[in-house]
């Protein structure tokens, strides 16, 4: 918290879950989805929720988290259109009352996400996520308020997809920076390819002249501190290793592996394995 600030934060972190994939990632593990991180911004009264999750269940965990806050839940913000980080928007805004927002693009890849679901989502957990309503409505000058607080959205453009965006609370000195930066976990490289990596770097830009103290990653190693100067430097990081190692071998399999000596420390494997496919298919 802040000196200045009667606001606070806390961060939800949904574990690993499986994959409904029977094939093994290369180096032995099993297909897993990356932790996943749901941010509660709040002050005496009321609260903000950033990303909502993707599955049911997990939407029950956050549910009760929330409730045992005390909180009323007034918002609902995504940060872009991929669906593990607004899929559970419509479950949670039902039970609280709140309204949902993001940017015009975003809502652009939600009903993207939607069109896709069957063949994709559904396919890696079928009969876990709920309903998924495009729900989300803009907010005048990408700003709404918590108890007098601003809440500014920045429009990032691409970062690991397209039309995202960022919570910043200045008051907090804190950016809810949604699959911008990554804390920890291997980065979604899947649209990476065509200019994908310097649009990503120039995001992380953007949010690093906000001069935010804290920056919560979408995706973030529960073990780990939320220190903004570290996570936009690992991000960077893993970006110009991607463009060194792509150059210095010619198979997915290879530039896995150069991929994984790199950064032995990163959760979840298996996203980079998809990452490598993609990028030499």
């Amino acid at each position: 918290m802040s000196p200045n600030s009667a606001l606070a934060y806390e961060v939800f972190i949904a574990d690993p879950i499986r994959l409904s994939v029977p094939a093994l990632v290369p180096n032995g593990d099993r297909r897993m989805f990356s932790p996943l991180s749901t941010t509660l911004v709040y002050g005496e009264r009321d609260a903000v929720l950033v990303d909502p999750p993707l599955t049911s269940a997990q939407a029950q965990a956050v549910g009760e988290w929330i409730e045992a806050s005390g909180k009323n839940l007034t918002h609902i913000f995504a940060t872009h259109g991929h669906g593990d980080h607004w899929f559970t928007a419509g479950v949670l805004s039902e039970r609280f009352g709140a309204q949902v927002v993001a940017t015009t693009g975003t809502i652009k890849q939600m009903h993207h996400n939607v069109s896709i679901r069957a063949g994709f989502w559904d396919t890696f957990f079928p009969g876990q996520i709920p309903d998924t309503p495009v729900t989300a409505v803009t907010v005048p000058d990408n700003r709404f308020t918590l108890e007098d607080h601003e809440l500014l959205i920045t429009e990032v453009g691409h970062s690991d997809t397209d039309d995202t965006s960022v919570l910043h609370v200045p008051d907090l000195e804190l950016v809810v920076a949604g699959d911008v930066i990554y804390n920890g976990v291997h980065q979604f490289l899947v649209e990476a390819g065509h200019g994908g990596l310097d649009a990503w770097r120039r995001a992380i830009g953007i949010v690093e002249d906000l001069r935010p103290r804290w920056i919560v990653a979408g995706h973030k190693n529960k073990e780990l501190d939320d220190d903004a100067t570290r996570t936009i430097s690992e991000t960077r990081r893993y970006l110009e290793a991607v463009d060194e190692l792509l150059l210095q071998h010619g198979s997915a399999l290879d530039f896995f592996k150069a991929m994984l000596a790199r950064f032995p420390e990163r959760l979840n494997p298996g996203a980079l394995w998809g990452g490598a496919v993609a990028l030499y298919s």
